[in-house]
C-alpha cells in the first residue's frame, strides 16, 4: 500500500495522526509526494537517526537536478544542507569557528544585554505588544548580523529577502532575484570595508585563498544567515505558545528558572516547527536495508523527526511535554553531518531570551485568542505574523 503525503496535522501542538500510526505499524512506508515522486516515510527514531547519519542516504543526490521538488530552490542544492563532502566539508569548514561552543558563550553577555534592552523597549510601549516585532525577530537577526558583520540598517531589506528565499522559489521569482541580488550586495560592501568579522573571512577564503567560488560564497552566506534567525525566531514563537497555553508551565518556570536548560530540550522535541514534521529528504546512493525493509537505490528518503520525537521506545509518554525530563535524545537539531550548525547558539538566544521573560515579565500572557494569529504563507517553517502579548 502506498500512502499519500504530506498529512494534515489538527493543530499546532499536534502531529498528523498518521505519523503515529505509521510508527508503530509500518515504520519504513511507501509514499508519494505531491509531485508524484514515489518515497519512503521513515518515522521510528531509530531509522530517522539512520538515515540522518548513514552517508548512504545523500543529500547531495536528492538536490541535483531532476530530483524531487524543494521550497526552498537553490538552498537546498547549493549551500550547507544540500550537500555531501567533500565539499560540504570544505564549506562547513570556513563557518564552523564562528558558532564553537567557546565562542557561543563568549557571545552571550551581548545576547543578555540585547535582550535587555528590547525588553526596556517593550516595556514603554502600549500594550499589547508585537513579540515577533520587538523581540523574536530583532534579536536572532541581530545576533547574526553582529556575527557577519552586518550593518543593522539593513534589517528591513534583509527580512524581506529572507522571506523570498524561505518559500517557493518559482512563486515569484522575480522577488527571488531581487533576494539573491540583496545578499550579493552585502558581500560586495563588506568587500569595501571589511572588519574583523565572520563575512570577512569568508570573502578572504574566497578572493586570497580561492577556497570557495563567488556563488559558493554568496550561497553559503545566504544559508548561514537566514539559517542563524529565522529557525530561532519562530521557535521563541512557538515554545511561548506552548508554555502559556497551559498556564502552570509557565509558573512553574517561574518559579523554577534553573529548571529552563531541561525545558528547552523538551520544547526542542515536542514542538513542530517545520510545516511538514519531516526533515529534508535524502536519495539512497545504494540499496539500503532499513529496519525491515529492504530500500532500492535512487529511492526518496522522508526522515520524520515529529515522528521519531515522539517514539514511545525513546521517550516515556511521549505525547506529554515533561519539562524535567533529563534523558532526551531528540532529533530536532537533525545529526550527522547536517546536524545543525547553529544548534548551540540556538539554545543560548532560546535561554536568555526565555529566563528574561520569565524573570522580569512573570505574567506574561498571550493578548489575543489563539485561532486569531496568522502564519505566513508559504514559509518552510510555522511563521507567524505577530504574536500580540501582554503582562
Amino acid at each position: 500500500m502506498t500512502v499519500s503525503y504530506p498529512f494534515t496535522a489538527p493543530s499546532m501542538h499536534e502531529p498528523a495522526p498518521e505519523f503515529g500510526e505509521l510508527r508503530e505499524k509500518c515504520p519504513v512506508a511507501a509514499v508519494t509526494l505531491p509531485d508524484g515522486t514515489p518515497a519512503w516515510l521513515v518515522t521510528r527514531h531509530e531509522d530517522v537517526r539512520q538515515v540522518l547519519v548513514d552517508p548512504r542516504f545523500s543529500r547531495a543526490a536528492a538536490t541535483a537536478p531532476g530530483g524531487p521538488q524543494s521550497e526552498l530552490g537553490a538552498l537546498t542544492s547549493e549551500s550547507l544542507i544540500g550537500l555531501d563532502p567533500p565539499r560540504h566539508t570544505r564549506l562547513r569548514r570556513l563557518v564552523a569557528s564562528g558558532f564553537t561552543p567557546r565562542r557561543v558563550e563568549q557571545l552571550r553577555p551581548r545576547v543578555a544585554e540585547l535582550v535587555d534592552g528590547m525588553l526596556d523597549t517593550m516595556e514603554g510601549l502600549p500594550r499589547p505588544v508585537d513579540l515577533v516585532a520587538n523581540l523574536s525577530m530583532p534579536l536572532p537577526v541581530q545576533v547574526i548580523f553582529e556575527l557577519f558583520g552586518v550593518s543593522p540598517d539593513d534589517r528591513d531589506a534583509f527580512l524581506g529577502w529572507s522571506a523570498a528565499l524561505m518559500g517557493k522559489w518559482d512563486r515569484d521569482p522575480e522577488r527571488t532575484r531581487a533576494a539573491l541580488d540583496g545578499f550579493a550586495g552585502l558581500i560586495a560592501a563588506k568587500r569595501a570595508a571589511p572588519a574583523d568579522d565572520l563575512l570577512t573571512a569568508l570573502i578572504t577564503a574566497r578572493d586570497e585563498q580561492d577556497q570557495l567560488t563567488e556563488r559558493e560564497l554568496v550561497m553559503l552566506c545566504i544559508g548561514v544567515l537566514i539559517g542563524g534567525h529565522e529557525t530561532t525566531a519562530n521557535q521563541i514563537n512557538l515554545f511561548l505558545l506552548t508554555l502559556l497555553r497551559e498556564r502552570d508551565r509557565w509558573e512553574r518556570l517561574v518559579a523554577e528558572p534553573e529548571a529552563l536548560p531541561h525545558a528547552i530540550e523538551e520544547l526542542l522535541r515536542f514542538v513542530q516547527l517545520g510545516e511538514s514534521g519531516v526533515g529534508q529528504v535524502r536519495l539512497t546512493t545504494e540499496e539500503v536495508t532499513l529496519g525491515d525493509t529492504v530500500i532500492p537505490a535512487g529511492a526518496a528518503v522522508l526522515p520524520a523527526m515529529v515522528a521519531a520525537n515522539r517514539d514511545p521506545a525513546v521517550f516515556t509518554e511521549p505525547d506529554h511535554l515533561d519539562l524535567a525530563r533529563a534523558d532526551n535524545p531528540h532529533l530536532a537539531f537533525g545529526g550527522g553531518i547536517h546536524y545543525c550548525l547553529g544548534a548551540q547558539l540556538a539554545r543560548m538566544e532560546l535561554q536568555e531570551v526565555l529566563g528574561a521573560l520569565l524573570r522580569r515579565m512573570p505574567g506574561l500572557r498571550i493578548a489575543v485568542a489563539e485561532e486569531e494569529l496568522r502564519f505566513r504563507f508559504g514559509m518552510a517553517v510555522r511563521s507567524l505574523e505577530t504574536l500580540p502579548v501582554t503582562w
